[in-house]
Order: C-alpha cells, then sequence, then structure tokens
C-alpha cells in the first residue's frame, strides 16, 4: 500500500507538511482569540478526511458546521491564494455526521451511567473526596449484584436504597454516610436540571459508528453541537474526556500506521483542566501518552499552552501557534514560555514573532521522518476548501436525515436495569415481621430479602453446633466446585452478556459494554 500524501498546512521559508504517520503523536493548535484557529482547525479535519482518516470535534461556537459544504470564494481568500501562488486550488466539502447530546441538532449521543463510571461522575457531580468514596462504594455494590446502572433514575434507585439500609453494608464495605448519599443526590439533581440526564441512557453512542467512511473514501468528520453544552463547561469537559477514555478503553492495539484511525480535536482544551484532582490528571496523562498506540492522534486546542500541563503538552509533537497578546507582564512570561516550546530557529526571534503575528499566521512546527520536531517558522495557513461558517438549519437538518445512522439513535430505550428490578423487587418483598423480643434470633433485614430476589441468591443457611456452616439443602461445596459455579452463573446472567468489567477496569473507573 502507497503511504498517504503528506498533508499540506502552511508556507513560510518552504511549505510545510504534518506527517500522517507522525499524526498519532498528537498536536496543539493555540492562539488567542480572533487569531485564526477555528480555520486552521478546519483546515486540518478536511485534510485528514481526504486521506480517509475520520474525525472527531466539538462544534463550540456553532461555525464548524460549514464543513460539510464546498466554500464560495471571497476577497481574504482570494488574497491568500495569491500569496501562496496557489494555481489549483478548488473548493469541496466534507462527508460530515452531526451529534448533539440534546438531540436537537443532530443525532441524540448517550452514554450509561456505568461506562461513564464512579471517577468521571464524581468530577461531574462535584463531590469531595468522601463522598466520592461512597459513589465508588454504589458502583461497587451495583456490580457486585448484578444491577445495570444505565440511566439516573437507576443511579437514584441505588442510592435510595443504600442511602436507607446503610447499616446492612457497614460490615463488609465500611461505614456509608447518609449525609454523603444526600450530597451525591442533591449534585445529580442539579446535573439533571442542566440536561446531563438526555446524555444518560440508551442507546449508547457505538464507537464503530465514528471510524467510517464515505462510498469515496473520505473519512466521515464527527461533529458534535456544543454551543449548548459550553453552558455547563464541567459537563462538556468531562464529556468529552470519558469520549477519549472509552477510545482509549476500546480500541485494539495497532502500532504505529501509515496514518490514525481517527482524529480526535479537543477545542477549549483549558476546561479540560480547570480545578482538575491529581488523580483524574494522572489518568489523563496515561491516556494520551498510550493512545497513540491505538491509532488515534489527539490535538488540543486552547488559547494559550500555559493551559496545558506540562507532562502533556511535552507528548504534543506537532504545535500551530497563532498570536498571543502581551499587555501585562503576566502575559509577556506566557510569550517567552510558548516561544521556548518551540525548537529555535536562528534566522527568528521567537517571542518577538508571537506578539507580532497577523490572523491566519502562525509559528508552525511539525515532527519529520524520525520523530523530531523541526525548527520552527513563520507561515501562512492554507485556506480551508471547505465553507467557513455555519450552514443553513434546513441544510443540517437535510443531512441529519439522510444520515445512515437517522432512527438509530433517535429513539432512546429504557430496558430492565437497576430501577426496575429494585421496584419489582420492593414490590414483591413481603411485609416485615415484628421485631423480635430481646434474646429472640434476629429476622433477616428487608434490603436482604429485596437482594435475594434481585438476584436470585439464597442467603438462607443453618448450622448446628460443631458443624460447618453450609446452605441448606445440599452439601458444602469445595473450593474448585464455588469458583466454576460462580463464574457459570456471571457468564450466564443477562448482566455479563450486556455489561462485563474489564480486566484492568476502565482507565476512569467505568465498565465496557459487549
Amino acid at each position: 500500500m502507497n503511504a498517504p500524501e503528506p498533508i499540506l498546512v502552511a508556507r513560510g521559508d518552504s511549505e510545510l507538511y504534518l506527517l500522517p504517520q507522525m499524526a498519532n503523536r498528537h498536536g496543539l493548535i493555540a492562539g488567542a482569540t480572533g487569531t485564526g484557529k477555528t480555520v486552521t482547525l478546519q483546515r486540518l479535519a478536511e485534510s485528514f478526511s481526504n486521506l480517509g482518516v475520520p474525525v472527531f470535534m466539538a462544534d463550540v461556537k456553532g461555525d464548524l458546521s460549514g464543513i460539510s459544504q464546498p466554500g464560495q470564494s471571497n476577497n481574504k481568500i482570494q488574497d491568500r491564494i495569491r500569496q501562496l501562488k496557489l494555481t489549483d486550488f478548488s473548493f469541496a466539502g466534507c462527508p460530515v455526521t452531526f451529534w448533539d447530546v440534546f438531540g436537537t441538532a443532530g443525532h441524540p449521543f448517550r452514554a450509561t451511567i456505568s461506562e461513564l463510571g464512579p471517577l468521571l461522575l464524581s468530577r461531574l457531580l462535584m463531590l469531595n473526596d468522601t463522598q466520592s468514596g461512597v459513589l465508588n462504594l454504589v458502583f461497587r455494590i451495583a456490580d457486585e449484584n448484578g444491577l445495570l446502572l444505565l440511566d439516573s433514575k437507576d443511579l437514584r434507585a441505588m442510592l435510595h436504597y443504600i442511602g436507607e439500609n446503610a447499616a446492612t453494608f457497614t460490615t463488609q464495605y465500611g461505614n456509608i454516610s447518609s449525609a454523603s448519599i444526600g450530597a451525591i443526590q442533591r449534585n445529580l439533581l442539579a446535573l439533571e436540571e442542566q440536561g446531563a440526564d438526555k446524555f444518560f441512557g440508551e442507546p449508547a453512542l457505538n464507537l464503530d459508528d465514528f471510524l467510517q467512511t464515505d462510498s469515496q473514501g473520505h473519512g466521515v468528520v464527527n461533529l458534535l453541537a456544543a454551543d449548548k453544552l459550553m453552558q455547563s463547561p464541567k459537563i462538556y469537559a468531562t464529556f468529552l474526556l470519558w469520549l477519549l477514555s472509552d477510545l482509549f478503553e476500546r480500541l485494539p492495539e495497532v502500532g504505529d500506521l501509515p496514518k490514525p484511525k481517527l482524529v480526535f480535536f479537543f477545542d477549549e482544551a483549558h476546561l479540560l483542566f480547570n480545578d482538575i484532582p491529581p488523580v483524574l490528571l494522572e489518568k489523563i496523562e496515561q491516556v494520551i501518552r498510550l493512545i497513540r498506540s491505538k491509532g488515534v492522534g489527539v490535538f488540543f486546542v486552547s488559547q494559550n499552552p500555559r493551559d496545558i500541563p506540562d507532562n502533556i503538552l511535552g507528548q504534543l509533537g506537532n504545535r500551530v501557534q497563532h498570536a498571543l497578546r502581551a499587555f501585562t507582564p503576566r502575559d509577556q512570561k506566557a510569550v517567552n514560555a510558548a516561544a521556548e516550546t518551540f525548537r529555535s530557529n536562528p534566522k527568528l526571534n521567537t517571542a518577538a514573532v508571537l506578539t507580532e503575528l497577523a490572523v491566519g499566521e502562525a509559528l508552525v512546527s511539525f515532527l519529520d521522518e524520525q520523530g523530531q520536531p523541526a525548527v520552527v517558522q513563520r507561515a501562512l495557513i492554507y485556506p480551508p476548501r471547505s465553507q467557513i461558517g455555519p450552514i443553513r438549519p434546513d441544510q443540517r437538518q437535510e443531512l441529519i436525515q439522510n444520515s445512515l445512522l437517522h432512527g438509530h439513535y433517535e429513539q432512546a430505550v429504557d430496558r430492565e436495569s437497576a430501577y426496575e428490578r429494585l421496584s419489582n423487587a420492593h414490590a414483591a418483598a413481603p411485609t416485615p415481621a415484628p421485631q423480635p423480643s430481646k434474646g429472640s434470633e434476629p429476622k433477616p433485614s428487608i434490603f436482604k430479602s429485596l437482594l435475594e430476589s434481585v438476584t436470585g441468591a439464597s442467603t438462607s443457611t443453618e448450622t448446628s453446633p460443631g458443624t460447618p456452616r453450609r446452605t441448606r439443602g445440599r452439601p458444602a461445596d469445595d473450593l474448585m466446585t464455588t469458583v466454576v459455579k460462580s463464574a457459570a452463573r456471571t457468564m450466564g446472567s443477562t448482566v455479563s452478556r450486556e455489561i462485563v468489567r474489564g480486566l484492568m477496569g476502565s482507565v476512569f473507573g467505568g465498565t465496557r459494554r459487549r
């Protein structure tokens, strides 16, 4: 197979190409507002699409939908074409699939509570360490009792039962604070009021629907409508982080490929790292370091390189740096710090140039064939071939209606999960017996009966003096028999056919569908 053509991005002293085989070494597009980051992002996205590489990006300002249509000539584009002496420039659009968490500007985008996992959900709910610990126990108890956590009402049902029966779990799991349960419930309600309940549920996103090409071999651009989602920045950042972690967990190892399997653009990346707990930052660093082996390239888009932690910034080998403003001493420090991240060019005062760049101009450095950063150059970015700016609402709706995915994600599915099973078990539970008198044998708790009804397991035992404790009516199993029967029950259950926790678990503590 022939190597894919390099991507022509800009022209400085020479033409500057991004090598497709180096795109999974990640990248950074940075610059102040209004300096041309969005146009650079669009140029890169359509170039990857033309190579047959699927793309994901969030449309945070609502102006990237034009990538679906051929561009139109105007004075600015004609000036740039003349400056770059382009003789074969032509306009063309890309195949686009529109997504929207709220289901209005694209196909609904969902994930289950289980897939999100307790660590990311804790950040989304803004929980403290104690509350996060309780949420971890809720997930563990649900897992161990085969209760699916698919949507927010499933989580509320588990919180309610565990909160009311906390004493039942104290011996095995430790103290479960009712105050923490209450705080989680309140924060979950606040999250639902922001529209997050539309995100939790099924049918959940199938990542195979991201990795598509059209009939001409062009990679599909998956465009997430994020203008409304950006009104809740923490939800936006956590959502994209979940998506990145899910890609990491599910995609197989492929090593270095001639071109990526997917390129992921993380716009407004500073939101990801605002007030982030150290344990989560460590996991993000791990994903960015390892996801290249899954064939995924990640490009962070932000106003300033200082928005990105150093351990992650050091892994971003392909850089396009638009102008930075230096109105204060702090700004000047940021300019100097950004200049120091480039491989120096003896002909260029990088720090000075950073404040002089015009709109559509940038400092550019890409990785060469050996994976080494090239010398930084001042360059003009090539114009996109697709439309700059949004498309009309009727154009968007036509593309959504004609999509091969139309009708698959539009209708929510509410199958039996924790809420239904606990509700049914509660309805079928016997009326509690009167409290025993002092000194008599205690009766099983109501919650114990509920779990027996849900899981089908019996906790009835009988012992006699001097004999081992065993299940009533059959002899005790040896260790091997117990293990085999436990495995058989697990493999045969509906839960394990639908959701199975990986050997290592999700990077962020979630679960894997299969």
